[in-house]
């Protein structure tokens, strides 16, 4: 396939980062092009139903298709490119399709946790955020016979894709504190560890992504705001966190 395909991104959005993690894993060649939210161009206004990233501008033969959704772009790329994310096997695959719904849920609960305003607020997040771990870790040890670093063992898949951006987060806060949002989960964390190395999720963001996300979560005005705040790398949060 031929097609100039160009990625409508956000420099933040996790949602970008796992089409651009596809992308790079399948060696298509693509263009991307950084858009500020806060100041949406007219061209993006008018080929964004919803006025979000990401979008895949998909040209062919003189003619311009527009994709958007992240979860539309990843079902796209596995149907019109080659070296598939997806296992082949059906029942694998809707397996895989549901934890990528699951990984989509956990980043709309690490958002919670990051813009709870009040103490309170905080630690129910952060009490919901440790349990959608602790399902993950308990899939990770389901006993399938899964043998290698990745989600489905020794074969990266689109899974691995959609987790990368979430654990980029837990990189972010642990420079905070140490909000234990892991403790206990050996194989998530193994799993943390060898997505952060992978070449294709450290890639899929720019080189400055680690301050402009520190700044991002400092402006929020929200507790963990005020952490930040505090600026004391040695928050270890006893008082605040709970056991």
């Amino acid at each position: 396939m031929t097609d100039k395909l160009i990625l409508v991104s956000h420099p933040l959005c996790p949602y970008v980062q796992r089409a651009a993690i596809s992308l790079t894993e399948k060696g298509v060649p693509f263009e991307r092009v950084d858009i500020e939210l806060a100041n949406k161009p007219g061209w993006f206004k008018a080929i964004s139903p919803l006025g979000k990233v990401p979008l895949l501008r998909v040209r062919q033969s003189g003619e311009e298709t527009t994709i958007f959704e992240s979860a539309v772009i990843l079902e796209f790329l596995e149907e019109t490119q080659a070296n598939p994310l997806h296992p082949a096997d059906p029942y694998a695959r809707a397996r895989h399709r549901a934890w990528i719904e699951f990984g989509s849920a956990t980043l709309n609960a690490i958002g919670r946790f990051y813009s709870a305003p009040t103490e309170a607020g905080f630690l129910a997040e952060s009490r919901g955020l440790v349990g959608m771990f602790d399902r993950l870790e308990a899939e990770l040890a389901d006993g399938t016979g899964r043998i290698g670093p990745w989600f489905a063992g020794n074969r990266f898949s689109l899974v691995d894709a959609v987790y990368g951006p979430v654990f980029r987060y837990l990189d972010a806060f642990d420079r905070i504190g140490d909000f234990g949002t892991l403790d206990g989960k050996p194989l998530v964390q193994a799993w943390r560890k060898a997505l952060r190395d992978r070449p294709s999720i450290r890639d899929a963001v720019a080189p400055d992504y680690p301050q402009r996300l520190h700044a991002f979560l400092q402006a929020k005005g929200s507790f963990l705001s005020k952490l930040i705040h505090r600026n004391d790398p040695a928050i270890a949060l006893p008082s605040i966190l709970p056991a």
